[in-house]
């Protein structure tokens, strides 16, 4: 249970809750590109943490977190998921969180909305790597003015629409 959702639990991730994260990656995406990415991490070894947020009806949020090379502890949020039902109620925030507090020692680097993850206490950096650019954002312990990263090899694969 978190504070600000009494009724929503997170968790690390089990086996048998790799189909619904991935049905819940297509539908916060509209694509299964997402999906595609974790599964590509998590047959790599590279899912250094992955969570899942809980209610009564099973699972309404997903976050992964994977190793980024770096002269500092650091770890890739990638990606961050609610339902679509369920998004604005603060459970993307609880599952960023919860990972912060799993992994204190470790600056969270993100692609993705400044003024959303500016709420999450992320600030923008200007570290050379294949993503950088003004949505490149970290979070914790170590915030140097220049660093160099490179992300899990799932990241530089490219995962093209499914045929229908």
């Amino acid at each position: 249970m978190t504070a600000a959702h009494p009724r929503i639990t997170i968790r690390p991730e089990t086996a048998a809750d790799i189909q619904p994260i991935a049905r819940l990656l297509d539908a916060a995406f509209g694509g299964a590109a997402e999906s595609r990415l974790v599964e590509a991490l998590r047959a790599d070894g590279d899912l250094a943490l992955s969570l899942v947020a809980e209610d009564a009806g099973g699972i309404v949020g997903h976050l992964a977190l994977s190793p980024v090379a770096a002269p500092f502890p650091a770890l890739a949020l990638a990606p961050l998921a609610v339902t679509p039902g369920q998004q604005r109620r603060g459970i993307g925030a609880a599952l960023v969180a919860a990972a912060q507090g799993r992994r204190p020692d470790a600056t969270i680097i993100v692609l993705g909305d400044p003024a959303y993850y500016a709420g999450l206490g992320f600030r923008p950096v200007g570290w050379d790597c294949a993503f950088s650019g003004p949505c490149l954002q970290a979070a914790g312990p170590h915030l140097p003015v220049q660093a160099r990263l490179d992300y899990a090899p799932a990241f530089s694969r490219e995962f093209p629409p499914e045929e229908s």
